[in-house]
């Protein structure tokens, strides 16, 4: 059976995936900075592991361990991630690179961890967790945004350069979930101290948003999305996951920028 590797596994899309796939019967590495809260897949046969996807030389020593346990890596969920709201004035520079040091160069440094022993195998699949926000960004989540646009851009580059190597890539694009992200992204956009001329548009972007994830579906099927990734002969290169995922990004490309503009903060209003 195929090894797999996840990070982000202490919760949400991770976590979800992990259970999937040790009913399965597959040899799962559950990777997360959060240990403690992994042991419940440790007592369903899951190798549980402490991993900072910031730091190069934790991910290194995790990769490691997996290749020294089982000769290979078939499979790398890269699904470390989180949000932070808040107006691009206003968010501090700080928090900016922090989010960018997660959700793009941590995925980095996995993607350059395991592709070593990959290509030695002649195989290998990649799994990265985007968002529709990807491809649609609106107001107030401009730097959560941007990062997922790159994990895009990053993985179609990557797609391209491994294919001759029997090494896939594919890109998983969540919409809003109940998960604990939304928890952890409104507590920075409640934490900054918005200028005065930003604050309407924050608090019409918070009572939508919290509004739309209060209504959103859980992470059933996105992460029966990856669990099918993982198994299809061929994977596709992207699974949009939820409704909105599917739907956002064809009616963008109705309207003109403008347009577009102008219906997303109506729906704000």
């Amino acid at each position: 059976m195929q090894t797999v590797l996840i990070t982000g596994a202490s919760a949400g899309f991770g976590k979800l995936v992990a259970e999937k796939l040790l009913a399965k019967g597959f040899t799962v590495y559950a990777a997360a900075r959060r240990v403690e809260k992994m042991r419940d897949l440790e007592s369903l046969g899951a190798h549980i592991m402490h991993m900072d996807v910031t730091d190069t030389e934790s991910v290194n020593t995790g990769v490691a361990k997996v290749i020294e346990e089982q000769q290979r890596i078939d499979v790398l969920f890269n699904n470390a991630g989180y949000g932070s709201y808040g107006t691009i004035e206003d968010v501090p520079l700080e928090e900016i690179q922090r989010q960018y040091d997660v959700n793009v160069f941590g995925m980095g440094r996995l993607v350059q961890a395991v592709l070593p022993q990959m290509r030695k195998q002649g195989s290998g699949r990649i799994i990265n967790t985007a968002s529709v926000v990807g491809h649609v960004s609106t107001a107030v989540l401009g730097w959560y945004a941007s990062t997922k646009h790159a994990v895009e851009a990053f993985s179609d580059a990557l797609r391209m350069e491994v294919k001759s190597l029997g090494i896939e890539v594919v890109v998983i694009e969540p919409g809003a979930v109940k998960t604990e992200f939304d928890e952890v992204a409104f507590a920075t956009l409640d934490s900054l101290d918005h200028a005065e001329d930003y604050k309407p548009l924050v608090a019409a972007f918070r009572k939508f948003t919290g509004d739309l994830y209060s209504k959103s579906p859980g992470p059933e099927s996105t992460a029966n999305a990856v669990v099918k990734a993982i198994e299809a002969k061929k994977p596709k290169t992207r699974y949009a996951t939820t409704l909105d995922a599917k739907l956002l990004p064809r009616v963008k490309r109705l309207f003109s920028d403008k347009l577009f503009d102008k219906i997303v903060l109506s729906q704000m209003k």
